[in-house]
């Protein structure tokens, strides 16, 4: 495989490996691009939850950011945990220092199991600051509904709140549905002047761990590669759905997904 783009991921680390920079580098790698990290925090967890966060220094994360960048420039940005405001404010910075037009976030606030990731002040420079800054916003409903202050219960809801986004500076918006009660998951892209739906029959399993992680970062592969925004989010779901369908099912909690589907290992290396 001839590796096709470089991304930068900035984001926590999944001591359990099903979510995080540990998903985002499985994800990047497996669709065929570069993967380099800054990582933001370090949490210890498991499928069944969170129990402890340990954030790394603002100063550390722009080292991480611009050192590598000034080597090896990425394609693309992806940005995933951002646990306080001062890290996003580092972010921020950093970003405008390397000068890279395409990125894509995730607003990671609320992990699987229920644990909050994010302080009331970092939400603040989040809407005001970071959307603003980035190419496409890739939030699940509960995170949504934090954005755009509201309760989301239908699918009206879901592009209501994504037009809110897109008011207060967010340039493309893919709000994920999978947290909707139906057969089907609805995952609704809002453009400026368009608005794309994805349906799929939702796939019945606990374990999910990571889903969010591991779509943004296939999106941020696939438009790191010259895809449209589009077209990024319609191939990432395919390969999220086929992740959950093929999942590993370990640990006692919401288990990881398997990030290989879309590996086929010749036999010399087996």
């Amino acid at each position: 495989m001839k590796i096709k783009s470089k991304v930068l991921i900035i984001a926590g680390s999944d001591s359990s490996g099903g979510a995080g920079i540990q998903a985002d580098i499985k994800t990047v790698s497996s669709l065929g691009s570069y993967a380099m990290t800054a990582i933001t925090a370090i949490t210890s967890q498991n499928t069944t939850g969170v129990i402890s966060i340990s954030s790394i220094s603002p100063a550390e994360i722009s080292k991480q950011i611009e050192f590598t960048s000034k080597d090896i420039k990425p394609d693309v940005i992806k940005i995933g945990m951002l646990s306080n405001a001062n890290v996003i404010n580092a972010v921020l910075k950093s970003i405008k220092k390397i000068k890279v037009e395409k990125i894509i976030l995730d607003p990671v606030m609320v992990a699987k199991g229920g644990a909050k990731l994010i302080n009331k002040k970092a939400i603040k420079i989040l809407k005001e600051k970071l959307i603003k800054k980035v190419s496409l916003i890739t939030p699940n409903i509960p995170e949504a509904e934090l954005l755009a202050n509201q309760k989301i219960s239908s699918k009206k809801d879901m592009i209501d709140a994504g037009k809110k986004l897109l008011k207060i500076g967010a340039k493309n918006v893919l709000i994920k549905g999978g947290h909707l009660k139906s057969k089907f998951t609805y995952d609704i892209l809002i453009e400026k002047n368009k608005i794309f739906v994805f349906k799929n029959k939702k796939i019945k399993s606990k374990h999910t761990h990571g889903t969010g992680c591991t779509l943004s970062s296939a999106i941020a592969t696939y438009y790191s590669c010259g895809k449209s925004v589009k077209k990024s989010c319609k191939k990432a779901i395919k390969y999220v759905n086929q992740a959950i369908k093929s999942a590993p099912k370990y640990g006692k909690g919401h288990g990881p997904i398997n990030h290989l589907n879309s590996i086929n290992i010749k036999n010399k290396f087996l």
